[in-house]
């Protein structure tokens, strides 16, 4: 049997409150004395009917129905109300869920292969920010995941198996001791781009292996070096403190999963993974990369570093498509380290490792997980664990167990006879009255220190460790602050009632493999969730495996792949990608093995139909598929979309929907109904799992009948249709454990609750479009001048008039307590402004003012009263300690930089720094903590 002791450790942090929750609302009163009054949806849309009508006022619309009529084509309105639950009210639904979550058995699972069981708490200041691309006023995460990166390496990836993907050369062999989920997913990316994999011991491998065994790979390594190529390491964080790193016996390349570093099991996700390297792969590493560089005043900032969106600048010359990551998980596990310590995690792994070795009896090699050879066969070892509430893995004739209660396993492999005395075994052993165990070769035994850093050893109480992350907190914007309107990132309330199920150990605490019987209320779950997002979409199946949108997007084009080859038409390899679209596309394209036809735009921003249509029919022998987002990228419902179906359908390919914008199409037409074969939705944007500071995601993909047999398998859990393909994550249904939060959303909403949500999100769109077109240009609108739930500003007529970038209005928004629009995307020196359905006008006026401000300070440049250089959006943000400097030379007050209008006197939110130079932290790039002296 092979078995891997589990250590419960509880990482010790801040709890926050998540919000006050009122059963009795502001808004219009119910209508029916038997509805109940926490109906969910009058809270999750900002505004109320008053406010309502005097935002369609403002707008020039009669109505709702006028407003939607005005902006979205009647040839793709479905004009029938989804075939939706009603909402649920949220204390039913909490009920409800509940009584699904009690059909899961959460038994100890001593599964391994990667995950194991631990437990965390929650805060809603740390997952509700946006990726820190506005470094001024996200210090505090950056510091934790630089803290991951210093520990580890990069600032996370989606999965272990994925992360082995976006190590493959063009020639890759894979150790058939991997953990087998790792090399499915490997040979899946692999089919994309062509590479061959081998199924034995070569260029990547496990360190403690599969089974459990530790191996010395030096003489490996220096052979593989000798024939000019490099070595892949999958590896356990936990296991290294004890262990000789991978890094020191020669590996070019180091990966694996941060979950056991405080992270919940979750079925599966979401958890970290790490990518570390060799100096001469740094700047081809994929993922985020924290960076240290400087401020305008030279004091030491962090930022992310090195053009960390490759695919956005490569497109479809990236080898690497990541977007959204894992930063929440990344920052959970650099929270581990730094409560631990080094000495603190090196205890823990030392008496997991003891625990291994009382039971260890004919192992050799292992670090916390064994294989025993069960006489007479498995099965009756297997069944009595079961009957104790514990979850052993067969290989073959083996079990693979995880971490332990030592009584209760040894209960299970004593068969009807005595069982053995813990103490007389650990006697036995030589690890009794805690000495150290070492059972691997001592040339293995790490001898090198790790976690040096100030950081990793001072906040080991908790009293020190709650006043830690708090003060990180402190340092960043998030919802809890204020609107987030970033363009085509859909950044909403994160209710309380959807995020409490994450916490339950229902959800939390499942294996990923545990056994189906085991799973019944996820199963329940999942079903219901993706039956929900079929009628949404309008779509027959929908797969909920991939666990971000890049990954969706390649799920989809994996798909399409597979259907024209079923057919005979595996020659069929061009997609068609408009130019505006997302950076993730063309990449996602690439790594599925297409090559990229790019179609232009019109002027006014819309999809040029005639070429499309000529390039269609020019590459008709070997169209796959196209990729378009709808409404577009720009931000408009275009007429001609149902013309662009037809014309790839024509001509032998399939329609792929990027779903980042499904915003704004819930309830008032649908992919499906439109005439795409495959979408893929953004569950962190349109269906509230929160952004958590980068990541978690989840982008399940819809598909019409035809695809459905090819949707993602796996080798260890049944999911996908009859012809799967391979599996696209490491887990069997992603980042499972932070899908209740979408079943919530939509549950809560019912099909009238979610229909209004689309209608607010345009509305708001329209209505902060109506006040600020008078001051900026707005660039792209329909023929009736709406746009739908976004839009952009035009920020490049004040380069000339003034030398002012979106960059400098971007940084100035912070002053007034404001995360900038999207920046310069989809069209530079720009900024695209999505409101959402969750703010109300109030917060809209809001961020209006500012901008109108900031439209007069410019003013006051492009007429001579300031100065182009030295003025107040150069200068921004205004950290408080350039306010209370000694000297103040600039043309403008102390008072117009901190509190350009009134209501920053009550309410201010401070950046910590000024503005930081990039391009010094690209030239300058230090990615570790550097001593804490610099800070002082």
């Amino acid at each position: 049997m092979v078995f891997q002791m589990r250590a419960a450790t509880r990482l010790l942090a801040s709890r926050s409150t998540f919000a006050l929750k009122f059963v009795h609302s502001a808004k219009a009163p119910s209508k029916d004395v038997f509805t109940p009054l926490d109906s969910f949806p009058r809270r999750h849309n900002g505004s109320g009917d008053q406010a309502i009508g005097e935002m369609l006022k403002t707008v020039g619309v009669k109505s709702i129905d006028d407003l939607i009529a005005k902006t979205v084509p009647s040839s793709i309105r479905t004009g029938k109300a989804l075939a939706l639950d009603n909402g649920f009210p949220e204390r039913e639904l909490l009920k409800r869920l509940k009584d699904i979550a009690s059909k899961n058995k959460v038994y100890r699972s001593y599964i391994g292969m990667g995950y194991t069981d631990t437990v965390v708490p929650n805060n809603p200041g740390w997952y509700t920010q946006y990726t820190p691309y506005q470094a001024e006023i996200a210090q505090g995460r950056l510091e934790s995941l630089l803290n991951y990166q210093t520990m580890i390496a990069n600032a996370s990836l989606l999965d272990e198996g994925t992360a082995a993907g976006e190590a493959m050369k063009k020639t890759f062999f894979v150790d058939e001791n991997c953990h087998p989920q790792t090399i499915e997913v490997m040979k899946t990316r692999a089919e994309g781009f062509g590479i061959n994999t081998f199924d034995f011991e070569a260029a990547k491998n496990e360190y403690p292996a599969n089974d459990g065994i530790v191996i010395d790979y030096k003489e490996f390594t220096d052979r593989i070096h000798g024939l000019g190529g490099q070595v892949v390491c999958a590896t356990d964080l936990l296991a290294l403190t004890m262990l000789k790193p991978p890094g020191e016996f020669g590996a070019d390349i180091v990966l694996g999963n941060s979950q056991r570093f405080g992270v919940p099991l979750g079925y599966g996700g979401p958890h970290a993974a790490f990518f570390a390297c060799t100096k001469d792969n740094a700047r081809r590493m994929p993922g985020r990369i924290v960076g240290v560089s400087k401020d305008a005043a030279g004091k030491k900032a962090l930022r992310l570093a090195l053009q960390t969106r490759e695919q956005h600048i490569r497109r479809e010359k990236a080898t690497s498509n990541i977007c959204t990551a894992q930063a929440l998980l990344a920052n959970m596990a650099a929270m581990y380290a730094v409560y631990h310590g080094p000495e603190g995690v090196k205890q823990i792994a030392q008496r997991i490792h003891n625990f291994t070795s009382i039971l260890s009896a004919g192992n050799e090699t292992f670090f916390d997980t064994l294989t025993i050879k069960v006489n007479g066969g498995s099965e009756g070892v297997i069944k009595k664990a079961l009957d104790n509430g514990i979850n052993l893995r067969r290989i073959d004739e083996a079990t693979t167990v995880t971490r332990k209660d030592l009584e209760d396993l040894l209960t299970v492999f004593s068969a009807d006879g005595p069982v053995p005395d813990v103490a007389v075994l650990a006697a036995e052993a030589g690890v009794s009255e805690g000495k150290p165990a070492q059972n691997f070769p001592s040339s293995l035994a790490r001898t090198s220190k790790y976690l040096e850093h100030d950081i990793f050893n001072k906040y080991h109480s908790e009293t020190d460790m709650l006043r830690y992350i708090h003060h990180l907190q402190s340092k960043d914007l998030s919802l809890t602050h204020s609107m987030i309107p970033l363009g085509s990132c859909t950044m909403k309330l994160n209710a309380t009632t959807e995020m409490i199920p994450v916490t339950w150990p229902e959800f939390g605490s499942i294996h990923p493999f545990a056994p189906a019987d085991q799973v019944e209320g996820y199963k329940i779950m999942l079903d219901e969730l993706a039956e929900d997002l079929a009628v949404v979409t309008g779509f027959d199946e929908v797969s909920l495996q991939p666990n971000s949108g890049a990954q969706g997007e390649y799920a989809g084009l994996r798909t399409i792949k597979a259907y024209h080859e079923s057919r005979g038409e595996g020659q069929r390899d061009v997609c068609l990608i408009p130019i505006s679209a997302h950076g993730t596309n063309p990449a996602s394209a690439a790594m599925a093995g297409m090559k990229v036809v790019i179609v232009n735009c019109k002027p006014n921003g819309n999809l040029d139909l005639d070429d499309l249509k000529a390039k269609a029919e020019k590459h008709k022998e070997k169209l796959a598929a196209v990729m378009v987002t709808y409404p577009s990228t720009f931000g408009v419902f275009e007429d001609g979309i149902k013309d662009l179906c037809e014309i790839i359908h024509t001509n032998g390919g399939q329609v792929y929907m990027d779903g980042a914008n499904m915003n704004a199409q819930i309830g008032i037409c649908s992919p499906g109904d439109i005439g795409a074969d495959v979408c893929h939705l953004n569950l962190h944007k349109t269906f509230c799992i929160p952004h958590g500071g980068g990541g978690p995601g989840m982008g399940p993909i819809g598909v019409k009948s035809h695809l459905a047999p090819f949707l993602p398998g796996h080798p260890l859990v049944k999911t996908g249709g009859d012809k799967a393909i391979g599996p696209i994550s490491a887990a069997p249904f992603g980042s499972s454990s932070i899908l209740p939060i979408s079943w919530a959303y939509v549950k809560l909403m019912g099909a009238k609750g979610i229909t209004e949500a689309t209608h607010q999100a345009i509305l708001n769109a329209n209505y902060m479009r109506s006040r600020l077109e008078n001051h900026y240009k707005v660039l792209y609108t329909n023929e009736n001048g709406m746009c739908a739930h976004e839009f952009i500003l035009d920020i490049r007529p004040f380069g000339e008039t003034a030398g002012i970038e979106a960059i400098d209005v971007a940084k100035r928004l912070q002053d007034y307590g404001f995360h900038s629009p999207t920046m310069s995307w989809p069209v530079a020196n720009t900024l695209m402004i999505e409101p959402t359905e969750s703010e109300s006008k109030a917060e809209l006026d809001r961020f209006c003012d500012a901008m109108i401000s900031i439209r007069e300070e410019i003013r006051a440049v492009e007429e001579g009263k300031q100065p182009k250089v030295d003025n107040v959006l150069k200068n921004s943000p205004h950290p408080l300690d350039r306010l209370m400097a000694n000297e103040w030379t600039h043309p403008y007050s102390r008072e117009q930089a901190a509190y350009p209008k009134a209501w920053l006197k009550e309410r201010k939110f401070w950046p910590t720094v000024s503005r930081i130079d990039d391009a010094y932290g690209d030239r300058n790039l230090i990615c570790s903590c550097p001593p804490v002296s610099d800070y002082e």
